[in-house]
Parts: C-alpha cells; structure tokens; sequence
C-alpha cells in the first residue's frame, strides 16, 4: 500500500511539474498567424511563393500588409489563398490627411476597395492613421473627425461583408482610450481593436490595465520581443517583458488570435517567423 501511494505521488508531481512547464500549450498553433510578411522581405516572394512559405512553416493565416506596388497582384493573392486553404485574416488599410478623405479615399485605397469587392473577399480591414489626420485638433476634435472616418470606413466595408478594426500604430491614434473613444462614439457599428506590442513600448508599465480597458473591444494582438527604449522590432523571447503580457492577456480572458511578425526589410521573411515560432516556445 505505501509502495502504492508513492507511486501515485511521484506520478502526481510528474504530471504537476509538466503542466507547470508546458506553457506553449496556451497558444494553439491555429491561433497563430503571421503579419508584415509582404513587403518585408528580401527575397521579394510572389504570391505563390509567399502562401508556400507559410504552409512549409505550418502557419494556415496571414493579414496582407501591402504597397502601391503589390495592388497588380492582391487579387491573385487573395484567390491564391483561398484555393489553399489559407486564410487572409485582414488587409491593411493605411488614412493619410494629404490624399484621403470622407469625400474621397486615395487612388490606392481605392483600388483596395475594388480588388476586395472584385474577388469576393470577406475579413477585416485593419484601419490607422497618419499622425497629420489628427494634427492641431483638440481630443474632442480628434475623436469626432476620427468617428466620422471610421464610420464612412465601416459601412463601405460593411456593404462588402467585412469589418474594420482600429491598429494602434503610434501618435494620438495609437493610444487605445483614443481608440475605443471613438468606438464609443459609433454604437452602431461592428468595430474592433487591434493591439501591437511593437507599438506599445512606452505602454508596459501600464499594460495591465490597459488589458482590461482594451479586452471587450480586442480582437487580434501582434506579438514581438519588448524591452524598454526598444528596438522597435525585437524576436519573440528576446524580451524582457512580452511574456508577461502574453499571460496577462490569457490570464485575463483574451481568446483571440496572435501574430507574429515578418518586420524586417533586409531579411528572408521565413527566418524573421521561423526565429519568431522558435522564440515564442520559451512561452
């Protein structure tokens, strides 16, 4: 009997300690999808090339970052995933002040419109501003001009069956009370946040309650390793501090999914998310 028991406590504190130390379970790998991967990348990939990559690297979704000269090809893309089951979370949307407005979205932005319209898609597009949309305007100012934006935005996506979320890159916009002060202001429609550690340097100290401020309206987090003062772009795991607030999101109730990120200009894309997958095992 007492041989027994010993054996059931050693296979009790076995268990304990593999539970304890398999964290990487927190995140499944159909939670995970990668971002900034079309124009960061020096081998400059093809759309075929690209959706290769991932399914190599076993990551089944992507958000499209893009430039004025992938748009030729965005429509190829876009089907191009779909015929391999991988599937294009979001498409960026990027509001300057100097070629886009409420009246009249720029030739671009336009075409983004057109080719998501021609192809069929359906998803999100993941909306911020240039700091000049905002420039010279009092905070109220700030949040009836960006609600006025965000509104026109939604419903052009919305007669296109998808939504727009607002992307914390920076300045007055990349502040999430900013944020959600206009999501407060347009209760009738669907709109939500997306958060970016690689933006939220000068956040960590107030991130744990910026979570829950932010994790009603939450719907996709980018991950990246974070010190403070930087760099900017930082492989996952080689942080001090990104760990932490991965937990504090789980532990705080966040379902959602988590990118990494391909945000490096002079590098292969495929080593930039590799080494990102490696480092988020430390997880």
């Amino acid at each position: 009997m007492k041989k027994l028991i010993s054996t059931l406590t050693v296979i009790l504190l076995l268990f304990a300690s593999c539970k304890s130390n398999s964290k990487i379970s927190k995140i499944d790998t159909d939670k995970i999808y990668a971002w900034c991967i079309v124009p960061y990348d020096s081998l400059k990939r093809s759309p075929k090339q690209r959706i290769e990559m991932l399914k190599e690297l076993g990551i089944g979704k992507y958000a499209y970052d893009w430039r004025d000269e992938h748009l030729p090809q965005m429509a190829e893309e876009l089907q191009l995933a779909k015929k391999n089951n991988v599937d294009i979370i979001s498409v960026w949307l990027w509001i300057d002040n100097n070629s886009n407005t409420i009246e009249k979205l720029s030739d671009s932005n336009e075409k983004l419109f057109d080719v998501v319209k021609e192809v069929g898609y359906k998803g999100q597009f993941w909306v911020s501003f240039n700091a000049n949309f905002f420039e010279g305007l009092s905070d109220a100012e700030a949040v009836e001009k960006g609600a006025k934006m965000i509104a026109f935005l939604s419903k052009k996506a919305a007669a296109l069956n998808c939504k727009v979320a607002l992307y914390n890159h920076g300045d007055w916009f990349g502040e999430p009370e900013n944020q959600i002060k206009i999501i407060k202001a347009l209760p009738n429609e669907d709109l939500g946040l997306i958060y970016n550690f690689h933006h939220a340097h000068h956040q960590i100290d107030s991130f744990p309650n910026l979570v829950n401020t932010m994790l009603p309206y939450l719907w996709s987090v980018n991950l990246n390793g974070l010190r403070k003062g930087g760099p900017k772009i930082l492989t996952i795991g080689d942080g001090d501090y990104e760990m932490k607030m991965i937990d504090q999101l789980i532990e705080n109730g966040y379902k959602g999914d988590f990118g990494i990120l391909g945000h490096v200009e002079i590098a292969d894309v495929k080593e930039v998310l590799s080494a990102n997958l490696e480092g988020l095992k430390k997880y």
